[in-house]
């Protein structure tokens, strides 16, 4: 099977919004291969391209947003047909840190989704407060962090902080663009990792599911 050829077909069915489109090339994916691994990179792969498309204007916020919406929609209708469950281990959930700007999130959340994972959605606008108190009140493994701004990153050292200070062994992943215009940030910070793109958030909590080292 061409791959390549059919995430194209799938990129521009979701492009456009066609669920039947999109529905049809992927049971054609699940039909040459019946594993959920392929189906995963199909949804994972084609949202990354999608979420670049948006970052260098060539695809509009609504194309994004029902894109990640019609892919997580597969992935649940597929799931039970291979008999996967959905990935509860490592227990995370995502937040966008003070700002109000939840694109990046929405990718991420609709990438892990698509890749089997569960997470909880904290919104935006979040206070370091909140991030904190609610981190500690769900007993996360892993805390996922979006901001846009400067001035947000740089609260993640006092996330970090406060969750040590609570004895809890949370891991935080950081994500946006200050993250990625300064490399060395998440490490001033004090996260324990950094996703360039939603595609190496999935790695990371793979590696980690795995007992890899963050």
């Amino acid at each position: 099977m061409d791959l390549a050829g059919l995430g194209r077909e799938f990129e521009s069915a979701l492009l456009q919004i066609n669920r039947v489109k999109a529905a049809e090339l992927f049971e054609r994916c699940y039909v040459n291969d019946n594993s959920f691994p392929l189906l995963e990179r199909l949804a994972i792969d084609t949202l990354e391209r999608i979420g670049e498309g948006w970052e260098n204007g060539t695809v509009s916020l609504s194309q994004v947003y029902m894109s990640g919406v019609i892919c997580e929609e597969l992935i649940e209708q597929y799931l039970p047909k291979l008999l996967v469950k959905r990935k509860i281990v490592p227990r995370m959930a995502i937040g966008v840190l003070q700002d109000h700007h939840g694109l990046g999130k929405r990718i991420v959340c609709s990438v892990l989704r698509a890749g089997g994972f569960e997470l909880i959605d904290y919104g935006q606008g979040l206070t370091v407060e909140e991030l904190v108190h609610r981190s500690l009140e769900d007993k996360l493994e892993v805390l996922l962090i979006s901001t846009l701004m400067l001035p947000s990153a740089l609260k993640v050292k006092a996330v970090k902080e406060a969750l040590a200070e609570a004895g809890a062994e949370t891991k935080v992943i950081v994500g946006g663009a200050p993250f990625r215009l300064d490399g060395e940030l998440w490490k001033r910070v004090g996260a324990d990792a950094f996703g360039d793109s939603a595609a190496s958030v999935v790695r990371i909590i793979e590696e980690k599911t795995k007992g890899g080292a963050m």
